[in-house]
């Protein structure tokens, strides 16, 4: 026993001395490799993050659409007293040749009819396309030969309101042609302006619809239209100019996502009956500003629907008047 024991330890002395120098040797590959790996990823990040930051944005490619934007509408009164409020809505942004068409038990929720567009009297066989180029006809303006892409609310559970609607008239090349603000009231009555806004998306018009009851239709709005970008970011402002002061501003901004059945259903949990609501709110503040003693002006005739502009940022803006005031006595 004495003697043979000796003899196995040191062939398990080797044994373990193979074995360890085998491991030290192993590590040395895993860790070479470790350290060629991260460099291998890191270039490829930074690659991938140049490739991010460097790469431009067409600012010319058309908005996505169908899409909901979820927008922040803000008005500000300043003359002659004090009055603004802040809240959050929802619009389409869509191409009026290709109209939406959820599925049948989604079109309570967003239902786009084109008799709800446009002064005009509507007929059976109306589209959104045809309504819009009838307005124009009356503007003396060939039809659009480009995309036509809208900002506008349909209608939802039955009800519709478009306080402002935003037409952008392209040509086939893509540049912009002109702009169709449809406005609304809390009266039934339409009227559209319509203006060839310059590089920056600001147009001049005279106000010649009554929409408030605190407002008469004296001064000159300033349109802020410009198109929706290639992400889909919208913002247009309304600012009404007198003499001397801005009194008014409105302005809506958001940004578009895509337009499907699940974004469709999370609208309605954010926004539920949007236009209801946006109609709501509006006699709210009315009432709100009437209990401020705010002097009300008394409603106009409606004479005309149609409104263009001359010219752009400059100068005074010269209106037309569509056929209806224009064979008024």
């Amino acid at each position: 026993m004495s003697t043979a024991r000796p003899a196995r330890w040191p062939s398990t002395r080797a044994a373990l001395n193979r074995w360890s120098s085998s491991a030290r040797a192993t590590p040395s590959r895993w860790s070479s490799n470790a350290q060629a790996t991260p460099t291998r990823w890191s270039s490829s990040a930074r690659a991938a993050r140049r490739g991010r930051v460097s790469r431009p944005r067409d600012e010319t490619a058309p908005p996505p659409t169908p899409s909901i934007v979820p927008t922040r509408i803000r008005h500000a009164r300043t003359s002659p007293i004090r009055h603004g409020f802040t809240h959050r809505s929802v619009s389409w942004l869509i191409d009026v040749d290709h109209p939406p068409r959820p599925r049948r038990w989604l079109r309570p929720f967003a239902h786009f009819r084109p008799a709800d567009h446009f002064p005009h009297p509507s007929s059976p066989d109306d589209t959104l396309r045809s309504r819009l180029d009838t307005q124009l006809a009356a503007a003396d303006i060939a039809p659009p030969t480009g995309r036509v892409v809208a900002l506008l609310s349909p209608r939802v559970a039955g009800h519709v309101f478009n306080p402002l609607s935003v037409y952008w008239c392209h040509h086939r090349n893509g540049t912009l042609d002109v702009v169709v603000a449809e406005v609304h009231n809390t009266y039934g009555e339409r009227h559209c302006y319509v203006v060839r806004p310059d590089e920056h998306g600001d147009a001049l018009v005279p106000k010649e619809f009554y929409v408030s009851p605190f407002n008469d239709v004296n001064g000159t709005y300033r349109l802020h239209v410009p198109p929706p970008s290639a992400d889909g970011r919208v913002a247009v402002s309304v600012t009404l100019h007198r003499e001397g002061q801005d009194p008014f501003t409105a302005s809506v901004a958001g940004r578009a996502r895509p337009a499907t059945t699940a974004e469709i259903i999370r609208t309605q949990v954010r926004a539920p009956l949007a236009p209801l609501l946006v109609s709501a709110r509006i006699r709210v503040h009315g009432i709100r500003l009437w209990l401020k003693r705010l002097p009300v002006i008394a409603r106009p005739a409606h004479r005309t629907s149609l409104t263009t502009a001359g010219c752009t940022t400059s100068g005074t803006p010269v209106s037309r008047k569509d056929d209806h005031e224009r064979s008024a006595p």
